[in-house]
């Protein structure tokens, strides 16, 4: 079934949809500014968003037309959508976007640089789907190659406008976050990603090197890595080694090790679990990053749990534990580590300041070290890149 409306200027990027149910929805053209004009911006698919407790938002379809299921959560980062799309991270979840107006600066090439790809943070699109308020089919930007809508089509990947986000992030923050599923024409079932080690569907198969010429080598668990953290670590004059998330790498050389974030339950991450305890074990110097602060908290004995909803943000305030010292944080994790259970030579090193969560954490005496954010932001604030120094001074001093 499809649906035809029409937009016009008498009120900023509104759109409202009459008479969903029969199939007919037009805008609603009452108080209609004299002179300016009205276009038609097209015919689209319509779809129906279902959460677990029975909810349902009707939607609009921009992406491909086809009915799937994830666990819905939401990010409240103002920009920054092609770099959250093709973080890793976001594996079998249908992403709710808060910002009202997703696409006006479209998505840029794949221009790359060291086998990497420049302005996006993987190859592909990861989320199961994508929610958002208003969608724009322009692309008003000088490094815009195309649509958003396009490249959510390019990557099979289902889309819906015209959704009440507000009503939908705040019956997540009500009841927690939710199973979902989008249906077309056909229903599904509901799934549960975070029953699956989902840090194998996201990982390389076989090791890549990066910048061999680098005076460090370091080795990066992919567990679903962004290639930020990839290139901070190039730029810093290392040799990189991405080995897959259950690959055996200790008959390699290398300085240090680098546990990168991923998707899903840390605890499914049995075999990435055993490496990192065995990294600890042999005293190597290890930095964790985001799902990489779960694994070595796991690897150590310590407890993880799952958060009600989640840090999907670009604005998460971070205090350096025994300083008054606070950074602003990206972050995109929906578990975190219990830092009562942590060992007695092991203490928190960061502390999330609006829910007093667990930000990371570090052994009292040798390099071991890890944070629940994202140091490399892409997207988001820059205030704690310097980490990467921090880590890379106890490999080269």
């Amino acid at each position: 079934m499809h649906i035809e409306f029409v937009l016009t200027y008498d009120s900023p990027c509104a759109i409202s949809i009459e008479n969903w149910k029969d199939g007919s929805a037009k805008r609603n053209r009452q108080g209609t500014q004299k002179g300016i004009p009205s276009f038609a911006i097209g015919s689209m698919e319509k779809a129906v968003l279902t959460l677990e407790d029975g909810t349902q938002f009707n939607g609009i379809s921009f992406g491909a037309e086809k009915s799937i299921s994830g666990e819905v959560v939401f990010n409240t980062g103002m920009v920054g959508y092609y770099e959250s799309l093709s973080d890793p991270s976001y594996r079998g979840q249908i992403l709710v976007f808060t910002y009202p107006l997703i696409g006006n600066y479209g998505v840029p090439s794949r221009k790359s640089e060291h086998n990497l790809l420049e302005y996006f943070e993987s190859d592909h699109i990861h989320p199961s789907a994508l929610i958002v308020s208003d969608y724009s089919n322009s692309r008003d930007h000088w490094n815009a190659e195309k649509t958003l809508s396009t490249w959510l089509k390019e990557n099979d990947v289902p889309a819906l406008s015209g959704i009440d986000t507000r009503a939908l992030t705040k019956r997540l923050r009500e009841k927690g976050t939710m199973l979902g599923k989008i249906t077309f024409r056909q229903e599904t079932e509901f799934d549960d990603p975070n029953k699956k080690n989902l840090i194998r569907e996201v990982s390389i198969r076989q090791p890549i090197s990066y910048n061999e010429e680098g005076n460090t080598r370091i080795i990066v668990i992919d567990c679903g890595v962004k290639y930020n953290i990839l290139r901070s670590l190039i730029k810093r004059n290392c040799h990189v080694i991405r080995v897959p998330c259950a690959y055996d790498f200790f008959h390699l050389s290398f300085d240090g090790v680098v546990i990168s974030n991923g998707p899903g339950n840390p605890k499914m991450c049995k075999e990435t679990i055993a490496l990192v305890k065995k990294c600890l074990e042999k005293g190597m110097p290890t930095f964790g990053i985001c799902l990489g602060n779960q694994i070595m908290a796991l690897a150590v004995g310590a407890n993880t749990y799952k958060l009600k909803y989640g840090h999907r943000s670009q604005n998460q305030p971070c205090l350096e534990v025994g300083t008054q010292r606070c950074y602003i944080t990206s972050q995109n994790h929906g578990f975190a580590v219990e830092t009562k259970t942590l060992p007695q030579d092991w203490e928190a090193w960061f502390v999330n300041i609006n829910d007093n969560t667990n930000e990371g954490i570090k052994h009292t005496s040798k390099s071991f070290m890890a944070v629940q954010f994202h140091p490399e932001h892409s997207p988001g604030p820059v205030d704690t890149e310097f980490l990467f120094d921090t880590f890379l001074r106890t490999l080269r001093s």
